[in-house]
């Protein structure tokens, strides 16, 4: 069964970096998008960044264009998000998730989802 685990969260001060972790197992991703999402309380989840398993391309949400960096560790099965110039309106729950499509930021077509880890930037 699809798994996708995350890990790396935490607490981190403003303008300070952080690097979360997204290792799937289960299947083979050759064909899938990868993503990241995040979930800030009382608010919907949103989309952050996508990248897909067997190509260069990656897409970022405008709000942290510039400042995350989506990248992947084929070998390993593993895909990160590196956060830089972090703010306080980063601090969310981020999801991993695998969709099976090309529509990298679309939630609605990401069927698998980690069970998410907690970012909390002070300020």
């Amino acid at each position: 069964q699809v798994q996708l685990v995350e890990s790396g969260g935490g607490l981190v001060q403003a303008g300070g970096s952080l690097r979360v972790s997204c290792a799937a197992s289960g299947r083979t991703f050759s064909s899938y998008a990868l993503g990241w999402f995040r979930q800030a309380p009382g608010k919907e989840r949103e989309f952050v960044a996508a990248t897909r398993w067997s190509a260069s391309s990656t897409y970022y949400a405008d709000s942290v264009k510039g400042r995350f960096t989506i990248s992947r560790d084929n070998a390993k099965n593993t895909v990160y998000l590196q956060m830089n110039s972090l703010k306080p309106e980063d601090t969310a729950v981020y999801y991993c998730a695998a969709n099976p499509t090309t529509a990298m930021s679309v939630m609605a077509k990401y069927g698998y989802w980690g069970q998410g880890t907690q970012v909390t930037v002070s300020s």
